[in-house]
């Protein structure tokens, strides 16, 4: 699986993370790193919103 989305590129969480409220305020998420595909095969991505970061899946963010 190739991904979708480029780093630099602005997108948003389908679902909020419910045990990190410091995303759950956040609209719009910069997209850091492409990382490798899991066991899965669905690749993640390094995504920030302030100064925080974290990884998501591909089927858990939209543009």
């Amino acid at each position: 699986m190739s991904h979708s989305f480029k780093v630099g590129q602005l997108v948003q969480l389908i679902r909020a993370p419910v045990s990190d409220p410091r995303f759950s305020s956040a609209d719009h998420y910069e997209i850091v790193r492409l990382m490798p595909a899991d066991q899965t095969g669905e690749v993640s991505y390094r995504v920030k919103a302030g100064a925080q970061e974290r990884a998501v899946r591909e089927s858990d963010i939209r543009r």
